[in-house]
């Protein structure tokens, strides 16, 4: 559990950790890898979001898991962009947060993750919590904490 003044500091900022659905890339699961690999190159990110048709969160797909597919034996097999799915490729068991301002649990999946899909009760597809945006917050912390609250230094040298 968080204590309080670090909750309440991330807090004020959480209005601004959402980046919404509408202006994040994501290809839907029925999309062919062409689509997905020229969608990821152009954006230049490493992973982005599978949606539905209906707006559901369904996965992520990433650069490599594209090239994983393509592999051959001996060559690289780019016919397969045209004829296999997003749906055969895309990660599943992606975990996310229903809510922007779920801090602790948006913490613990940012240590390994760039992003953080958010979902709402139905598993509609909401937008995307960055690391990027967490850490500016984190910066605004380390230097508001001791000017909004009494801090007590410790000599942690004899622990």
């Amino acid at each position: 559990m968080l204590i309080k003044p670090v909750e309440d500091l991330l807090l004020r900022n959480a209005d601004h950790y959402l980046i919404p659905a509408d202006i994040v890339a994501n290809v839907q699961t029925d999309n062919n890898l062409y689509h997905a690999f020229l969608v990821l190159t152009k954006i230049k990110y490493s992973k982005i979001p599978v949606l539905d048709h209906a707006g559901h969160f369904e996965g992520l797909v990433s650069l490599p898991l594209i090239t994983e597919k393509m592999l051959g034996f001996d060559q690289l097999n780019t016919e397969i962009l045209m004829e296999c799915r997003v749906s055969e490729v895309m990660e599943t068991n992606i975990k996310t947060v229903q809510q922007v301002d779920d801090v602790e649990a948006t913490l613990h999946l940012m240590i390994d993750n760039p992003f953080v899909p958010v979902v709402d009760a139905d598993g509609i597809f909401k937008g995307i919590i960055t690391r990027r945006e967490f850490m500016k917050s984190f910066n605004f912390l380390t230097h508001e904490i001791g000017k909004q609250y009494d801090m007590i230094e410790k000599d942690f040298s004899n622990s």
